[in-house]
């Protein structure tokens, strides 16, 4: 069954059209954040590695070019919706993030899961500066295709006999970053919302 599912794998991400879908996987992956782009970046990475096919290197600027057209159709669906954005959780967060780190807050929520999307909208909710959101758009997707290819990448070159595990490995480690990036940003909101000893004396003296 696992031999059937590898050689299935192997058919599709050995095809040249491999890059069209990495292409739309990304894109539809910046507005509609259920389809797992990175998973399909990651995988077809490990797969270059371990089979030399495909090339690594046009993976990147793929995956780039699709993640960079996604934001921007989010962005611009912000925007239409405007103050009639939902108000969820992930917003707020976004709404909060971009006050205070600006178009920089899309570099680093490329990272965290349910971010991206929340971050773009909001954006164009609040009528960021399209020019500013472009570079910083451009920058973030470039960061994002060049970590996943070379976690994938990483994972099947430690595994070229044996491309099922080199592939586990990559996902391991994408799985393992995210876990370290969320586990910081928890920490860090728990450190900015505890009360100062001074605060919380006062506090208890009244």
């Amino acid at each position: 069954m696992t031999d059937a599912i590898l050689d299935l794998a192997h058919d599709i991400i050995t095809s040249p059209w491999i890059y069209l879908l990495v292409l739309g996987i990304a894109l539809l992956d910046g507005f509609f954040p259920v389809v797992p782009s990175e998973t399909l970046v990651i995988t077809t990475a490990a797969f270059a590695a371990s089979t030399g096919e495909p090339e690594a290197l046009l993976v990147v600027p793929v995956a780039a070019a699709g993640a960079i057209c996604g934001d921007h159709v989010s962005y611009w669906l912000g925007r239409r919706a405007g103050g009639g954005l939902k108000d969820g959780k992930a917003f707020r967060w976004a709404r909060s993030a971009v006050a205070e780190r600006g178009g920089l807050i899309l570099v680093v929520a490329r990272y965290i899961p349910g971010g991206r999307t929340a971050v773009t909208m909001t954006l164009g909710a609040t009528r960021y500066p399209f020019r500013r959101f472009m570079l910083f758009d451009v920058l973030a997707g470039l960061s994002w295709a060049v970590y996943s290819v070379l976690v994938g990448y990483i994972g099947g070159a430690a595994f070229e006999e044996d491309p099922l595990k080199g592939l586990a490995l990559g996902l391991g480690i994408a799985c393992g970053i995210t876990a370290v990036v969320e586990t910081i940003r928890y920490a860090r909101k728990r450190k900015a919302g505890a009360p100062r000893s001074g605060e919380a004396q006062e506090k208890a003296t009244v």
